[in-house]
């Protein structure tokens, strides 16, 4: 019995020490300057989140009830013993889960409404507006030129680089518009200046030339409605409209010219700048002696005379003969005509040159692009 006795105060004893301890805790809450459980204020909303957080968190607690709903500082005093003054109502029923933001009242501030979608499009509208003004174009300082340097002309027409196309000026090789120039800097319009080099004149960016070896049985057209191979067939990948520099026979191979500079194209082919073009012919023998004498004095058509302007045997192979005939005319099948007309038909032909652009030896249905010097050749062969 003893025992129990002194168990009992040694109990009570122990309740004091814990409220001892209860006591010390608050004083350190004091001088940190907190208040006390029992003296916080705990702000519950009235929503429908307030009354499910506190009230299951306050009820096993606290002190039945009043503990529930409200967590306030009656849970506290009313807690029953130890556990209801210090930590039953307090920390429990009044933490962030009841008086928290997520209660809609208390420290937590609530966030604004969200803005309309209609309204941050206007936002991103504007946003946008802002940098995609149009250049503002400034004025040109007093006494700049207008134009572009000549050695970037020169070099993007595929004179060279840079350095390379100022040599070419330093050397006095270039001129515009029949001047020599000397110095460096000068600007020029590639669309209205004149512009050579070694007399040859340089081809702008925006024209075309290319040399196409046409093979037998290709149609010297663009397009074809009956669907045969033609001339277009070749260039469908080019976004600038190309056309043809005179015309070939079907069967005829050899070179013709693709371009989109028309007043060259007019020229290359009118009568009046007799441009000339050549040809290989495959003929039966025996030859006369006298066959290139006749050819150049005249032979009578339908259509009038023709002439050729050279004639002479390349091969002679039993009775086989490869002969060169060369002259101006462009009129449809002027070659095969004359040939036949002297007693000597044409088993195959191939047009071997166009004035200064020589075929070579580019293979049958290849397609290059014309270098500069060609071109200025072209130009220079029709006073362009």
């Amino acid at each position: 019995m003893r025992s129990s006795g002194r168990n009992s105060r040694g109990s009570g004893s122990g309740g004091k020490n814990y409220r001892g301890a209860g006591n010390r805790r608050d004083e350190q809450q004091q001088r940190a300057g907190r208040p006390r459980p029992e003296e916080r204020r705990y702000d519950v909303g009235d929503g429908p989140k307030a009354g499910p957080k506190a009230g299951p968190k306050a009820g096993p607690k606290g002190s039945g009830p009043k503990a529930g709903p409200k967590g306030g500082p009656k849970a506290g005093s009313q807690g029953g013993g130890p556990r209801g003054g210090s930590q039953g109502g307090g920390p429990r029923t009044g933490g962030p889960s009841a008086g928290g933001p997520k209660a809609g009242g208390g420290r937590g501030r609530k966030p604004g409404p969200a803005r309309p979608r209609e309204y941050e499009a206007q936002i991103e509208e504007r946003n946008r507006a802002r940098h995609d003004k149009p250049r503002v174009k400034l004025p040109k300082t007093f006494g700049e030129q207008e134009g572009e340097r000549l050695q970037k002309v020169l070099a993007r027409a595929g004179m060279g680089s840079r350095r390379a196309c100022e040599d070419l000026i330093d050397q006095a090789r270039v001129e515009v518009n029949g001047k020599i120039v000397t110095e460096q800097g000068m600007r020029v319009d590639p669309e209205k200046d004149e512009i050579k080099v070694d007399g040859l004149t340089v081809a702008t960016q925006s024209y075309l030339f290319f040399a196409l070896n046409k093979p037998a049985g290709v149609v010297s057209t663009m397009e074809d409605p009956d669907g045969r191979q033609c001339l277009g067939d070749y260039v469908t990948n080019r976004e600038t409209r190309l056309f043809h520099v005179g015309r070939l026979d079907t069967e005829t191979e050899g070179i013709i010219l693709l371009t989109n500079h028309g007043e060259l194209a007019h020229r290359l082919t009118h009568p009046r700048y007799g441009v000339q073009k050549t040809y290989l012919a495959a003929i039966q023998g025996p030859l006369p002696r006298d066959l290139g004498k006749q050819l150049k004095s005249g032979i009578q058509l339908e259509d009038g005379y023709a002439r050729a302007d050279h004639f002479r045997v390349v091969q002679n192979t039993g009775k086989n003969y490869l002969v060169e005939v060369s002259l101006h005319e462009g009129r449809k099948h002027i070659v095969r005509r004359m040939l036949a007309e002297a007693g000597f038909p044409v088993d195959k032909l191939v047009r071997t040159a166009f004035g200064p652009i020589a075929l070579g030896d580019q293979k049958s249905g290849w397609l290059r692009r014309l270098t500069n010097t060609e071109v200025g050749m072209l130009m220079r062969e029709v006073d362009l």
